[in-house]
């Protein structure tokens, strides 16, 4: 699917999740195969210990337990390099994954790198996007342009949604 506003490919539900392994906070290599049998939320946002960035990380750190106790585990993915993360994380007590990708490639495969209309001026940048990813590896949730101010709103409608853990087969 195309964002028809800003031709900016979009992921929708039931898409194949980009695969990718990128660098965390300390240089360990996080790939999503490593997620492979779970579901996770994948979230990008433009860049660590700004106000917005920082208010949406500690929401989904305050929020962590109800994610693993649904079964869900979280990834944070910015253009960071791994000490700003390192810096971060320790700053805000983060406990998830946080990667870097400063060539932006990932954050382009997930539609989450494009133009984007900023203070009314279109500008190429990171489109803050959330995303649940199946068991399967498949795209179940995609959130564009979500504002870092109703990240709380958009975790309960996660939870709401995907809260319940997964029927055995």
């Amino acid at each position: 699917m195309t964002d028809p506003a800003t031709g900016t490919a979009r992921l929708a539900p039931g898409d194949q999740a980009p695969a990718f392994s990128l660098p965390d906070a300390d240089g360990n290599t996080v790939s999503l195969a490593d997620y492979r049998g779970r579901r996770v939320v994948v979230y990008f946002y433009p860049a660590a210990s700004t106000p917005g960035c920082t208010k949406q990380a500690c929401d989904f750190r305050d929020n962590l337990h109800d994610f693993n106790d649904a079964g869900l585990d979280v990834v944070g993915i910015s253009p960071d390099k791994p000490a700003k993360l390192a810096k971060f994380r320790d700053a805000e007590g983060l406990t998830f994954p946080l990667l870097s990708d400063p060539d932006r490639a990932v954050l382009a495969a997930w539609g989450a790198y494009g133009e984007k209309k900023m203070y009314g001026k279109t500008v190429q940048g990171v489109i803050r996007s959330t995303f649940v990813v199946d068991e399967q590896g498949k795209i179940a949730e995609a959130q564009y342009n979500v504002k870092a101010a109703h990240t709380t709103t958009k975790i309960k409608k996660i939870l709401a949604e995907f809260g319940a853990p997964p029927a055995a087969e």
